[in-house]
C-alpha cells in the first residue's frame, strides 16, 4: 500500500494536534492516532444538511449556522439545499482547517466559502450561539464526534444543559438543532427531550447509499 504523506498539523485550543494526511486522492484528519474525518466518508455529515433543510419551513430564506467546517461535507450539501437568498454562518475554531480546505484541498472544497452566501466566522460555535438569540432557522453541529468527544473537554458545555439552552434560544420559531455523532448516546438523546425539545433520532451511513458504518444524527426541533 502507498505509504502516507503527512501534509500539516494544527494546534487545538486547550490542547491536542490535529494531523492532515493524504494517500493519493483521499485525505484525513486524526487526533493521537484516531481518525475524526476522512474524505472517503462524508455521507453523514451531507445527509445533516440535506435532512435538516427537509425541516424546515421555509429554506429558500432561512439562515444555517454550521459548526464546524471540517471538510466542507455538511457546507457543500446546505448550499446545494437552499436558496439564493438563504445564509449560511460557518464557524471553525483552528484556522489550519480552512488553510488546509483552500490549500491541499481546493479541490474537494469546490469553492463553497467563497459561495456569497457564507459567512466565515473564526472561532467557537458555542460563542456564535450565545451571541445568536432568535438569529438561525437552524443549526448543525458536526463538534467533536458528537457529545461524547474526543478533541476538547470545553466542547460539552455545547451538549450540557446550559449549552441546550442556549442553543433553543438561539432559535427562531419552527428551529432546528442537528446534532451529528459518530455514535448512539440514548442520555444526551434523553437531555434534549429534557431541554425542551421534539427529538428525532436518525441512523445514517457513513458512505452514503446505505455503505459504511451508522452514524446518529438528532434533529431537534422547537415550536
Amino acid at each position: 500500500m502507498k505509504p502516507r504523506t503527512l501534509l500539516g498539523t494544527a494546534q487545538i485550543p486547550g490542547g491536542g494536534a490535529l494531523h492532515l494526511f493524504q494517500r493519493d486522492d483521499d485525505f484525513a484528519i486524526e487526533l493521537a492516532g484516531n481518525e475524526l474525518m476522512s474524505s472517503r466518508m462524508g455521507g453523514s455529515e451531507a445527509a445533516l444538511a440535506t435532512m435538516t433543510r427537509a425541516r424546515l419551513a421555509d429554506a429558500a430564506a432561512a439562515h444555517l449556522l454550521i459548526g464546524g467546517y471540517g471538510m466542507g461535507f455538511t457546507l457543500r450539501a446546505a448550499l446545494a439545499a437552499i436558496g439564493p437568498g438563504a445564509r449560511v454562518t460557518v464557524a471553525e475554531l483552528v484556522p489550519e482547517i480552512i488553510a488546509w480546505a483552500r490549500g491541499p484541498m481546493a479541490a474537494l472544497t469546490a469553492g463553497c466559502l467563497d459561495d456569497p452566501r457564507v459567512d466565515l466566522v473564526a472561532g467557537d460555535v458555542a460563542d456564535a450561539i450565545a451571541a445568536g438569540t432568535g438569529r438561525y432557522d437552524a443549526i448543525l453541529l458536526d463538534v467533536d464526534n458528537g457529545p461524547d468527544g474526543l478533541v476538547r473537554a470545553a466542547n460539552d458545555r455545547i451538549y450540557a444543559m446550559a449549552g441546550l439552552a442556549r442553543a433553543k434560544a438561539a432559535l427562531r420559531p419552527g428551529g432546528v438543532l442537528a446534532i451529528w455523532s459518530a455514535a448512539p448516546d440514548a442520555r444526551f438523546a434523553r437531555r434534549l427531550r429534557d431541554a425542551g425539545f421534539a427529538v428525532d433520532e436518525v441512523f445514517v451511513r457513513a458512505r452514503g447509499k446505505g455503505r459504511g458504518a451508522r452514524h446518529v444524527v438528532w434533529f431537534a426541533s422547537v415550536g
